[in-house]
């Protein structure tokens, strides 16, 4: 290995200065402060924003948004934290539209449950392939590829449906939207099961600890022997089958499939994106887009309760995001100035 590359290697693993650390803690620390004010004000406002029955509301009007950004996830931490060659898709909520339509019209055509769910999971891992082509092998601009293939999705999406709603009913939504265990509705659980599931294949298992590596330290993750691209891949593919899970969720609440699903993109990416407060290296966790994917949920909810327009969230993930973004780059500057001293 040359000098210079052992030096880049050397910089990329090395650990947040002693100041950036101490400014993450704060950071984190107002993040929660700020989460708890926002939460005691919705309670001192509605005395049933912490009823059981809302907060299982909660939980499963989560389960999109969630799931989409657990798979978004993924693909910031495999991608890494540049601005313009870093991870992202921007596909990822028209391609739960296009398995949506999909599940919803196979239903509609009388094909059985099984076979609709396994062609709509397939479309949104084929969508998720097609990122994967374009990005790692084509090498295109994350930010162009996924642009160019959310089109495709929400134009197959129409030629399907002809831009209509599919409706569905059954037996089965009826379930998944009622009653289970401790009166939180079967989704929520779902959801439950789906976040568990994310959390333990990307902090729990070799190919979530190698596709961090990959998205934090490339250059040393190459001197390891790790494939970068493939792991790359793998993270947009994962994607794709999370929007096709999500699609799932999405018929099952809606009744039926129907047009403007990448209207829930910008809420996708702040639960991604706020979720790294939630790290101590200002990284993308699963359990930090979980924790902000509920908060965004719960400040829905509690606009409604309180008789504020839910148009006002869009304005404040704006915010948030800004704030986010804006801070952790100021951290990560000082991370480089400190890696370049190295």
């Amino acid at each position: 290995m040359s000098e210079l590359t052992s030096r880049e290697t050397l910089a990329e693993a090395a650990p947040l200065a002693p100041k950036s650390e101490r400014s993450a803690h704060w950071l984190q620390g107002g993040a929660l402060l700020i989460i708890i004010a926002v939460l005691a004000v919705f309670v001192f406002l509605s005395p049933i924003f912490l009823t059981v029955g809302n907060l299982g509301n909660v939980l499963q009007q989560t389960v999109v948004t969630g799931t989409l950004a657990f798979g978004l996830t993924l693909v910031l931490s495999g991608g890494g934290s540049h601005s313009l060659t870093g991870g992202i898709d921007l596909s990822v909520a028209a391609n739960m539209g296009l398995s949506g339509a999909v599940f919803a019209t196979q239903l509609s055509h009388g094909a059985p449950i099984s076979s609709a769910i396994l062609l709509a999971l397939l479309s949104g891992g084929a969508l998720g392939l097609l990122n994967a082509l374009a990005v790692v092998w084509l090498r295109i601009l994350p930010l162009l590829a996924t642009l160019t293939t959310m089109n495709i999705a929400i134009g197959l999406e129409m030629v399907l449906t002809e831009n209509s709603t599919v409706p569905v009913s059954g037996p089965l939504f009826d379930t998944l939207i009622g009653a289970g265990p401790l009166a939180l509705p079967w989704l929520a659980w779902i959801f439950a099961g789906v976040a568990l599931v994310f959390i333990v294949l990307a902090h729990f298992t070799s190919f979530g600890l190698r596709l961090q590596a990959v998205g934090s330290h490339p250059i040393a993750a190459r001197a390891q022997g790790l494939s970068v691209s493939r792991y790359v891949a793998a993270s947009y593919v994962l994607c794709g089958l999370a929007a096709g899970i999500a699609s799932l969720a999405s018929v099952t609440l809606l009744s039926g499939s129907s047009p403007g699903a990448n209207d829930s993109l910008l809420m996708v990416i702040a639960s991604a994106l706020l979720g790294v407060v939630f790290s101590r290296r200002l990284v993308p966790t699963i359990g930090g887009t979980l924790v902000s994917a509920l908060f965004l949920s719960l400040i829905a909810n509690g606009f409604q309760l309180i008789n504020i327009s839910s148009y006002w969230i869009n304005g404040v993930e704006g915010l948030l995001i800004l704030l986010v973004v804006s801070l952790t780059a100021v951290l990560r500057q000082r991370q480089q100035r400190r890696k370049v001293r190295v």
